[in-house]
């Protein structure tokens, strides 16, 4: 290997390294994005469920006052 290659070889090599890196920062801050979804999509499954308990609740009222009338 003469040193023309060797260059062009350390040059791809330090290529490489940079892709690794950046990927690594991009997987890093996909991640981060990630655990926010799961966050965000808990609370919401709660306030959903929150939601339904009253809409529940007000139906039984007005069933309750339907038949009172």
């Amino acid at each position: 290997m003469d040193e023309q290659q060797f260059k062009a070889l350390e040059q791809k090599i330090d290529q490489l390294v940079r892709l690794c890196e950046q990927l690594k920062d991009e997987n890093k801050a996909l991640k981060v994005r990630e655990s926010g979804w799961h966050s965000e999509r808990s609370r919401l499954i709660e306030r959903n469920e929150h939601a339904k308990l009253k809409v529940e609740a007000m139906i039984t009222r007005l069933r309750a006052l339907e038949q009172h009338s």
